[in-house]
């Protein structure tokens, strides 16, 4: 398992590694990301997802940050750190959520960001990049950012979204909210480091402003669209305007304006026809990208096992305060709507992909938890859910890497194991491309040049989430 000589440090990198239980990992993991960050990773397979294939892997060097070569390198004294993978080992490019809500709603009252074990839970699960699509608390997500830059906080690199644009934003007014304003909000958000931004709910007269003042600064746009009832927004005509990326609905003829895209979906049965086609076509011809989130309906329909099934006791991240509230809670009631609804999301995400849309389908799993089914553990319920619907494993990590680093205008920099990208991995063991699930155990993760240990991770923010007692409550509420 272990190279001689110069690997004798990295023997106890993976003696720790590899036992979740034991105390120390991250104090040694932390210890070498103090020294040059050059790494060499020998053994068991890469996957290479512009190709859909399992390398070997002869050598993966990384350099402050950066993979520098692929293959045998031609002198491997130039790393500090050389160490060999298992056989049955596979190094996946680091997973890339376009949709991953920080939001929690502990009480039903409202959403906040949780910042308090997010960043460390989503890091641990694989997920190197995150696009919150809609923070509750921009200038909170906006800190969070900068001390994971920074290196005070283990964490996702965060392509901050701003606040909502819509309806959906609190304290937002349609009536007020003139062109000139709006534009002057895209300029304030894009000067604090925004990404890109969000919209839900919102009319068309700001939607067509904020794209034009998103793409005057290089950044995208992205919405939770309607059918154009009650003067929503049809995706349709979203794109006309050009906006770069649709959550949820495709929109089109299918989701006529006489009934909420809701109703629309939860009855669609023309999978061969021409409202489907056609706005397929659109998405493709002018390379917008869909974001299906497909597993977010599993919650709130039947639970299925296999789709809702815990593999760690998530529940253990809660204050012990409040693991006893959510666990006197009764289950959440079916909604029969989502269950209709969840069928027909994943066979009209199948008609999109084999309708062209291959390269423009990205990962999101839109789960603000009320307690149960942390968001970052999601994106492994989201991987099942895109396999499940009949995409081949290869591009369902496709969709979860390149195609969202593309997504956000990242491509040349993340989503791929490729000589001068950054060295965003994670090592699993098994094959992802016979069972996705596969990378629900990361092994260790790499980002923003350290080597994290999953198992540390997640004892670092055990019984974090949620006030201690009830005097606590209010702050986990929003308006506090």
């Amino acid at each position: 398992m272990f190279r001689t000589g110069r690997a004798q440090i990295i023997r106890g990198f993976f003696v720790l590694a590899m036992v979740p239980a034991v105390t120390g990992c991250w104090d040694f993991v932390q210890s070498l990301a103090e020294r040059d960050g050059s790494y060499l990773i020998t053994g068991g397979s890469w996957l290479d997802v512009r190709t859909g294939t399992l390398v070997e892997n002869d050598g993966i060097g990384i350099r402050d940050g950066r993979i520098v070569s692929i293959g045998a390198p031609p002198d491997t004294a130039e790393f500090l750190t050389d160490f060999t993978l298992q056989d049955d080992m596979t190094i996946l490019p680091g997973l890339i959520d376009l949709h991953a809500h920080y939001a929690v709603d502990l009480f039903g009252e409202g959403r906040i960001d949780e910042t308090a074990a997010y960043p460390e839970l989503f890091l641990a699960n694989g997920v190197t990049t995150t696009f919150p699509a809609g923070e509750m608390d921009p200038v909170r997500m906006r800190d969070l950012r900068l001390a994971i830059e920074r290196g005070d906080r283990a964490g996702p690199r965060i392509l901050n979204s701003g606040p909502y644009f819509g309806p959906w934003r609190r304290g937002w007014d349609d009536d007020a909210m003139t062109a000139d304003s709006l534009r002057r909000e895209v300029d304030h958000w894009a000067a604090q480091g925004a990404a890109g931004f969000k919209a839900k709910g919102i009319r068309p007269e700001h939607l067509s402003v904020l794209i034009d003042q998103a793409h005057g600064h290089g950044l995208t746009v992205t919405a939770h669209l309607d059918s154009g009832f009650g003067n929503s927004v049809n995706p349709r005509d979203a794109i006309h305007m050009g906006i770069d990326r649709v959550e949820h609905f495709l929109g089109g003829d299918m989701m006529p304006a006489d009934r909420t895209a809701y109703a629309s979906l939860e009855v669609f049965d023309d999978f061969e026809g021409d409202a489907l086609r056609d706005i397929i076509d659109l998405y493709v011809s002018r390379g917008v990208n869909f974001d299906a989130t497909l597993s977010i309906y599993g919650y709130w329909g039947p639970h299925d096992p296999e789709m809702t099934e815990y593999w760690t006791d998530e529940l253990r991240f809660l204050t012990p305060y409040m693991r006893e509230v959510v666990e006197a809670r009764p289950r959440r009631p079916v909604n029969e709507s989502f269950a209709r609804m969840s069928p027909i999301k994943r066979r009209t995400l199948k008609a999109f992909y084999d309708g062209g849309g291959r390269d423009l389908i990205t990962l999101g799993t839109d789960h603000p938890s009320w307690g149960r089914y942390w968001s970052p553990f999601a994106v492994h319920r989201e991987l099942l859910a895109l396999a499940r619907a009949g995409v081949p494993p290869a591009d369902v990590f496709r969709i979860a890497t390149l195609n969202g680093a593309r997504a956000m205008g990242l491509g040349d920099e993340l989503g791929s194991i490729e000589v001068g990208k950054l060295a965003d991995l994670i090592v699993v063991r098994g094959n992802p491309l016979e069972d996705v699930r596969a990378a629900r155990d990361p092994w260790f993760v790499f980002t923003q040049g350290r080597m994290h240990a999953p198992a540390d991770l997640f004892a670092m923010v055990e019984g974090r989430i949620g006030p201690t007692d009830p005097s606590d409550e209010s702050a986990w509420k929003p308006g506090r």
